[in-house]
């Protein structure tokens, strides 16, 4: 398919899971979909952090390291820079409040209301030890190939 015949579709790929990355991702989807454009938001490796519904994760003893240390959640996920060990999420949180911003968990529905398709990279999961059980509902499982199909379909490509 030709980008000029490609379809009015936005595919993003959403690898940190840094709240600023996060935040723009979910801006720029929400705001594709407003527009009635299929959206489609791959996430991988960090980016899972987002649509984790935040409990502990793993069954082995790396995954449940891992699970302590990169603990997932929306409401979790802390800034790229200035995190402080969690002061800096909180000054965030409260500096976007006072300012009218949307927060992370209400754009997060936002796009979910909207049909934003989610989906989960499989082998990232398997990697992490992170479950379907582990993530918020209505998030698909997928591979490189849901997102490559995705992808060529679409006229606008992300990675975040």
């Amino acid at each position: 398919m030709t980008e000029a015949s490609a379809p009015e579709k936005v595919s993003l790929v959403v690898m940190s899971g840094d709240m600023d990355k996060v935040m723009g991702a979910l801006i720029i989807a929400n705001g594709a979909a407003a527009f009635d454009m299929p959206v489609t938001m791959f996430f991988t490796f960090w980016g899972l952090k987002a649509i984790q519904r935040g409990n502990l994760t793993g069954t082995g003893f790396f995954g449940r390291m891992l699970g302590v240390m990169n603990r997932g959640g929306i409401d979790r996920i802390g800034p790229s820079r200035f995190n402080f060990g969690g002061i800096g999420r909180w000054l965030f949180k409260t500096m976007m409040k006072s300012k009218g911003v949307t927060p992370l968990p209400r754009l997060l529905d936002q796009a979910r209301e909207q049909g934003v398709r989610l989906v989960a990279c499989e082998m990232s999961m398997n990697v992490m030890e992170i479950a379907k059980s582990d993530l918020i509902d209505g998030v698909e499982i997928g591979g490189v190939a849901t997102f490559i199909a995705e992808a060529s379909e679409s006229k606008i490509q992300l990675f975040i």
